[in-house]
């Protein structure tokens, strides 16, 4: 008998009959001869009505009771879940993150996974009960509730999916897969059958929102195999898994995999005497905040030293007052600009093939749009282009590498 972990995002259980839909699915794949446990989100837009609520009361709450209310969503979607399946007559027991024994440290809002006791969950099991999780959330050591970042619920699967030794991981959501781009903005954009935790993760830091990117490393340092699927279709959706276990086809040929984008990017730049020590503070300060700079640029321009860097939109808040902290007695000017977004062209072998970031620009020039910050990795190039050109951006790159035609990589070994 397999052990199978599901994951159902909060599209896939927005109302009472897609809830019911989903307690059928889970019921069907039980009855394939399957152990269960399935992770759940906060149904709908539960969450971002929550944090709405939160800034009706205050605009600082603290990190600790945002954990508190935003932990509720999950804990909605676990008990009615659980109604549903025990109506439909299967034995099912709901768990809290702390109740299924996910333990995180002391980050508030955006915890990392410790350890999982997993005991407790066996025993469900052993009882032919189906486990319902709440994901997003953990117990840390202060025994406070704590949640584990955006997308957590992700993280939460993968986690329990490594800690259960499950045969099957499959996250559910309201989409078939993983596509060469969003194809609610590139309607030619084509489902990718498998591809890479490496190709996937960068996909993910990039703007995709099919999975979180702590999920997918996760998965790879533990090796689970995920099934990136639609809650309302019976098709196959995407493997993400080894490299090794992807049978390549002229591998060097498919260079480009997809196009991702995230509009939620916020460029600050600092003009300043002194660079070296103020860098050196932005970057402590950052780490200890939790800031992540994505891209960093610098210059003198008349002796003074010119500042830029990429911080995520939901870190803009956090990153002017820390910075107004850190050049208090600097004389510096900072200037902030949200009306941006990242681009983001990835696929084996970019770095290597000066084709490709040539093509990328005449593409991008050709269609009257001008990058400013860009960053190469192996397998990726990013840019950074004015908010209102990125849709524009992504169809003409998406067109100009010809991704709606783009062959398969590959069968599973």
């Amino acid at each position: 008998m397999s052990l199978v972990v599901m994951k159902f995002g909060g599209s896939s259980l927005a109302d009472a009959d897609k809830i019911k839909h989903v307690a059928g699915r889970i019921i069907v794949k039980k009855k394939g001869g399957n152990k269960i446990v399935a992770v759940v989100s906060a149904p709908g837009n539960t969450t971002d009505d929550l944090i709405k609520m939160a800034d009706k009361i205050t605009c600082s709450p603290s990190f600790r009771e945002m954990d508190v209310l935003l932990a509720t969503g999950e804990m909605i979607s676990i008990a009615l879940l659980a109604m549903a399946i025990d109506t439909m007559g299967e034995k099912v027991i709901s768990m809290t993150g702390a109740q299924a024994g996910i333990l995180a440290n002391e980050d508030y809002t955006h915890a990392r996974i410790k350890k999982i006791n997993s005991q407790k969950i066996y025993n469900q099991l052993a009882e032919d009960n189906i486990v319902i999780v709440a994901g997003f959330q953990a117990l840390n050591p202060r025994g406070d509730v704590t949640t584990l970042g955006r997308g957590g619920s992700d993280l939460t699967a993968v986690a329990l999916a490594a800690a259960l030794k499950s045969d099957l991981c499959e996250i559910y959501s309201d989409v078939e897969g993983v596509y060469t781009t969003d194809p609610r903005v590139v309607k030619n954009a084509k489902k990718i059958n498998y591809i890479s935790y490496d190709e996937m993760l960068e996909m993910a830091n990039s703007g995709s929102q099919v999975l979180q990117s702590r999920s997918i490393e996760v998965a790879k340092k533990f090796n689970v195999e995920i099934h990136s699927r639609s809650t309302f279709s019976e098709n196959e959706g995407t493997i993400i898994t080894n490299e090794e276990k992807v049978k390549e086809k002229e591998m060097e040929s498919f260079l480009v995999s997809g196009i991702a984008f995230d509009k939620n990017q916020a460029k600050f730049t600092i003009s300043i005497l002194d660079t070296i020590n103020v860098v050196l503070k932005i970057f402590s300060k950052f780490s200890e905040v939790n800031i992540n700079i994505d891209m960093l640029s610098q210059f003198v321009l008349d002796k003074n030293n010119i500042i830029s860097f990429i911080v995520n939109g939901n870190d803009v808040k956090k990153a002017w007052e820390e910075l107004d902290k850190i050049t208090l007695n600097c004389n510096a000017s900072i200037s902030c600009d949200e009306h941006i977004a990242k681009i983001s062209i990835i696929g084996i072998g970019i770095k290597n093939h000066s084709f490709v970031a040539a093509k990328i620009f005449k593409i991008l020039y050709r269609s009257g749009i001008v990058p400013n910050m860009v960053s190469i990795s192996e397998i990726k190039m990013s840019c950074i282009v004015n908010e209102s050109d990125v849709l524009k951006a992504v169809a003409e790159l998406h067109k100009g590498f010809d991704l709606s035609k783009k062959a398969n990589k590959g069968d599973l070994q």
